[in-house]
């Protein structure tokens, strides 16, 4: 009888958040890419491959974490795909894996519905309520969680993980752990990025090792800076520092990230933190959203391009 998806000797993949334990001492250069659906794929990947064409090789980071979107940027990025990624997104009628990959069905059964409004509506990312959206999810009816790693893998190619700095989060339904998969953890890059990029409601929680885990945005901010703490320099691209957030939605507190940001930079940690120059949060995961989010990215990528090379070299 064939044995259940497990490793022989699991990875602990629960990583406690703290900045106390300064798990990016000794990192030269990070870079943090966040989550924020369809919208912020595009964005990401145009802001970087501007970049890399004015000169400025953000591939050289010696660590990468991406969550739920950044999961499938930084993956292209770190194996060189994040030319092609950018040429998919930018012909997005044409490739439908990707919208199948990240954008939701235009109807949901009712668990459905369920779970994704307790996380859409969650104003905190305590242990409970991270707990609670899990749970939900895990009772939604979904589409087979196998179907998401397809349609990942037809996006991002060969599952193989080709770079020891990535590093890709994602959250366990049932416990509500933050979770880090690596490089040694023996996960295969389609099945992180599905579980990373796993919104509750939407998709299927993904089964790593003994785990099934959802989104790695489900989680406060959804940027997990503690990641880098003690880095010497970290560039940070996430949807919105959370200052303009008057209420909280998506488990992020108005304050959270500003305080998570101020906890970086308090490590030790230079940080350089861009954001859209405009966004919907309601229009995340809508394909509309993509050729505005691919133009503001490029043209976001040549504003910050002196600075940016002075940051990272």
């Amino acid at each position: 009888m064939p044995r259940p998806h497990a490793l022989s000797a699991p990875v602990d993949l629960a990583l406690p958040r703290t900045f106390d334990a300064a798990y990016g001492a000794g990192v030269d250069r990070g870079l943090c890419l966040g989550g924020g659906g369809l919208f912020f794929v595009a964005w990401q990947v145009s802001y970087l491959q501007t970049l890399a064409t004015l000169g400025v090789r953000l591939d050289a980071a010696d660590r990468v974490v991406g969550t739920s979107a950044g999961s499938m940027v930084g993956t292209a990025m770190t194996s060189g795909k994040l030319k092609r990624l950018h040429a998919e997104v930018s012909l997005l009628a044409k490739v439908p894996a990707l919208v199948s990959a990240l954008a939701p069905a235009s109807e949901l059964a009712p668990s459905q519905q369920r779970a994704l409004d307790l996380f859409l509506k969650a104003t905190d990312g305590e242990p409970a309520t991270v707990q609670a959206i899990g749970h939900a999810a895990l009772a939604a009816a979904t589409p087979r969680p196998e179907t998401m790693r397809l349609n990942t893998s037809l996006v991002l190619g060969p599952g193989r993980w080709t770079s020891d700095a990535l590093r890709i989060t994602c959250v366990d339904a049932y416990t509500g752990e933050r979770c880090v998969i690596t490089r040694e953890a023996n996960v295969s890059i389609p099945r992180a990025v599905a579980a990373s990029s796993a919104v509750p409601g939407i998709f299927a929680p993904q089964p790593i090792d003994d785990r099934m885990c959802m989104d790695g945005g489900v989680s406060g901010t959804g940027t997990h800076l503690d990641v880098f703490g003690g880095a010497k320099r970290v560039l940070i691209l996430a949807i919105t520092d959370g200052a303009g957030v008057s209420e909280g939605m998506m488990t992020l507190h108005p304050e959270d990230g500003l305080k998570e940001l101020g906890d970086l930079e308090h490590s030790g940690t230079a940080v350089m933190l861009r954001t859209p120059a405009k966004v919907d949060l309601l229009e995340l995961m809508s394909p509309s959203s993509v050729p505005e989010a691919l133009a503001m990215g490029a043209r976001q990528a040549g504003d910050d391009v002196a600075l940016l090379s002075s940051f990272w070299s």
